[in-house]
């Protein structure tokens, strides 16, 4: 979740590690018995089945979905997979924005790259066909680090649907934990506001927080402050850009109290239904036209690719926006680059009069995203090895923390810490392209939680070396409000429903046409409803509201029960 000050634009480009561009249907050599003079490396980053050894190079051709940003020629870690493993890794990384034309292409090629990074919750790739199962692969024993990471939920990361064979097909990237879940960052859902207008207004008390002590804070500095480094302030922006819709759609679920179940409220008795045309959107969007006719809401809005979006927040000119911590990291990492940490965001929690805060779930694993290994790969052992050799912790650990003794030391107390410097390398992004690969780890599995020798997977969920990574800011602004991570800024979470979420619920074509029915509804009409005359806000809702009746919302709706039904059954 993460970085650059750069317009992610430019992220739509194919990367190689160290090789040059490779197009998704180069596919390498065919799988080859290893050689007699096998020669597996010192150390525990060695694979010690031989299957990855540089006496036997291999070549990876990958496709990656992030908005991370590609790794530089000389990456110490680029360096180390092909000297410990004989690996080079030649892939594509596509932003979110362009993911969907890339996919149709592939789709119509057929010929794919050994290892495909998803995060398409349309599961076109995998219902397409381009992706192998992975069941009979794991049963043969080879491939220890991955039978040992989704054994435990294994029904839950499986695909259930009727396009192709049932079974696993995609290895979850984030929130398979180990151990205890430990954090000071948060990545959720949130109403976003920049610290320096907190500090700006004495720090007021967050709790009972509504839309318009929320606007109102906007407002007023705002009009204190037009203008951010020459540029006019923006206060507040919402992402409609396409595949990020729902920073629009799904604010009016959270003000109601409910968690993020996507489009629908799931009641107390485990039913689904939708919201969009319910008077939670209803107030919510009023709100939103009031605060749009008072110039509080960029009128670019609505044209803003993802990428410009994360390129305007990295200006630090805009004061607050509706999304979720992990969509716009790259934005917060580019501003703390820059030492304007008074930039950057805090989370807060509006609700409607009587509801109690449920923004804050406990983080659900991304099932259905994530890496799978492609049909067409001519070494599918290579390929599903290597994600297997990146799972373990010694790995883990290298993507993660870096290197012992050059980014992080190990106490006589084995717990990991960082100095200063470190610290400061860690957030800057040209050292992190060149020690750093964090496209690669943005989709691949992970050890979430704790190591088995209690350190936190990443640095950043490392209590004590959280509160030393705050910068002096930071630090003060924290204590101001008498919290130690940014986590403590949201509701403590509760027991996620058995069945959560339902956004990630599988859904056949026909309830996917509705879906996709009811999002061309909202990004056709909101933008109206929201920069309208407030005059013509009843007009406008109840054109939406009968373009949504136009829709066969209940074959929707059904689909949603019927997988929340089968996972209460079967979770």
């Amino acid at each position: 979740m993460r970085t650059t000050s750069k317009k992610l634009s430019t992220l739509v480009l194919a990367a190689a590690v160290s090789a040059g561009l490779v197009g998704c249907t180069s596919q390498g050599a065919p799988e080859e018995a290893p050689s007699k003079d096998v020669v597996i490396p010192a150390g525990d980053l060695a694979d010690q089945s031989g299957t990855l050894t540089p006496s036997n190079p291999t070549t990876l051709t990958t496709w990656i979905t992030s908005a991370e940003q590609a790794p530089a020629p000389d990456n110490k870690i680029t360096k180390l997979l092909k000297e410990k493993l004989g690996v080079t890794l030649d892939y594509e990384i596509v932003s979110p924005d362009n993911v969907d034309q890339k996919i149709g292409v592939m789709l119509a090629g057929g010929e794919y790259p050994d290892l495909i990074g998803t995060t398409d919750l349309k599961l076109r790739l995998l219902e397409g066909g381009a992706l192998r199962p992975l069941d009979d692969m794991l049963a043969t024993g080879d491939y220890p680090n991955i039978s040992t990471h989704v054994e435990p939920y294994i029904k839950k990361m499986s695909y259930s649907g009727t396009e192709v064979d049932p079974g696993l097909y995609i290895i979850p990237n984030y929130n398979r934990f180990y151990g205890d879940v430990t954090g000071g960052t948060y990545y959720g859902p949130a109403f976003w506001i920049q610290k320096r207008v907190l500090e700006d207004a004495g720090y007021p008390d967050l709790s009972n927080m509504t839309l318009d002590r929320y606007f109102q804070l906007i407002a007023d500095y705002k009009a204190k402050h037009p203008e951010t480094d020459g540029a006019p302030t923006v206060g507040f922006e919402l992402l409609a850009s396409t595949g990020r819709e729902w920073g629009m759609t799904n604010p009016p679920a959270l003000l109601a109290g409910s968690p993020n179940n996507g489009g629908v409220i799931v009641d107390d008795n485990n039913k689904a239904e939708i919201y969009a045309n319910k008077d939670i959107a209803k107030d919510f969007y009023k709100v939103v036209n009031e605060k749009y006719s008072e110039g509080l809401v960029d009128p670019e809005s609505f044209t803003l690719t993802y990428d410009q979006y994360t390129a305007k927040l990295a200006t630090g000119a805009v004061l607050g926006m509706h999304d979720q911590g992990w969509d716009f990291g790259t934005a917060t990492q580019s501003l703390q680059s820059a030492g304007k940490d008074e930039y950057t965001y805090v989370p807060l929690m509006p609700v409607y009069d009587g509801v109690q805060p449920w923004y804050a779930d406990r983080d659900v694993m991304n099932t259905n995203q994530g890496f799978g290994l492609s049909v067409s790969s001519k070494q599918p052992e290579k390929a599903l090895k290597f994600i297997d050799m990146m799972l373990s912790e010694p790995w883990q650990k290298v993507l993660s923390w870096g290197i012992e003794g050059e980014d992080y030391q190990v106490g006589a107390d084995g717990v990991f810490s960082r100095t200063d410097e470190q610290r400061a390398n860690y957030r800057d992004l040209t050292w992190r392209a060149s020690n750093r690969l964090t496209a690669l780890l943005d989709m691949l599995p992970k050890h979430n939680g704790q190591f088995s020798d209690g350190n936190a997977y990443s640095p950043d969920d490392q209590p004590a070396e959280f509160l030393a990574t705050l910068t002096g800011y930071d630090r003060a602004f924290i204590q101001k409000y008498d919290k130690k991570t940014w986590r403590e800024f949201v509701n403590t979470p509760k027991e996620n429903p058995k069945y959560y979420p339902a956004w990630n619920i599988g859904l056949d074509d026909e309830a996917n046409q509705v879906n996709q029915q009811l999002t061309d509804a909202a990004v056709q009409n909101l933008p109206k409803i929201i920069a309208g005359k407030p005059a013509d806000f009843e007009k406008n809702w109840k054109s939406y509201t009968d373009a949504v009746g136009q829709i066969d919302v209940k074959v929707y709706e059904d689909a949603i029960n019927k997988g929340i039904k089968d996972r209460l059954t079967n979770w």
